[in-house]
């Protein structure tokens, strides 16, 4: 199984990959958590990430799309992975197909979990990141509105994106995206 977690900061992206990669038996992967610990480790990629990450910017794509295929070249995500965070553009998907169809794989899933920017705001600050300003958080929230709402038409064109409400509870949120994944696999 092949997963990508879409939503804007504080949608619950990373508590449902962390549910998900538990219940399906496969790696979780983090862009957010590889961009820091490269930018703390002061790697090539990292210090070209670091300007952009600083200012609640989004990463490069030529730079996010080297990141994802040195990941997903490691040998733990032959059998499956969900991804949290990337791709964020539809540009950035379609690089991501490119990547995997070298790599003899296909997304099964691009899971949206869709919340409001008001609900985004309040979780954002409560979770009190390093990198979770209020300013920082509103301009992320714009970016995500401007560059990565349009992956939504690139999966829904490619009957690859399942959408979920995540204004629910965790447990809910995770419940209806194992039913329609359960689903969606029988038909």
């Amino acid at each position: 199984m092949r997963l990508i977690i879409l939503g804007g900061a504080g949608a619950g992206k990373r508590t449902q990959a962390q549910r998900l990669s538990s219940c399906l038996s496969i790696p979780w992967i983090s862009t957010g958590d590889i961009l820091r610990d490269a930018i703390a480790t002061v790697t090539p990629l990292g210090k070209q990430a670091q300007t952009f990450v600083a200012k609640g910017e989004l990463v490069p794509d030529e730079i996010m799309i080297e990141f994802m295929r040195q990941r997903l070249l490691l040998p733990d995500v032959a059998n499956g992975w969900i991804l949290d965070g990337y791709p964020r553009t539809a540009f950035q998907a379609e690089e991501l197909d490119f990547l995997l169809e070298d790599l003899g794989q296909q997304l099964n899933w691009a899971i949206w979990l869709d919340v409001p920017q008001s609900v985004l705001e309040v979780r954002c600050l409560k979770r009190g990141l390093i990198d979770d300003r209020l300013d920082i958080i509103q301009r992320r929230i714009q970016l995500f509105q401007e560059r990565t709402l349009p992956i939504l038409d690139y999966y829904g064109y490619r009957q690859r994106l399942l959408s979920i409400d995540g204004e629910q509870t965790p447990d809910r949120v995770q419940q209806n995206i194992l039913e329609k994944i359960s689903q969606t696999a029988v038909s």
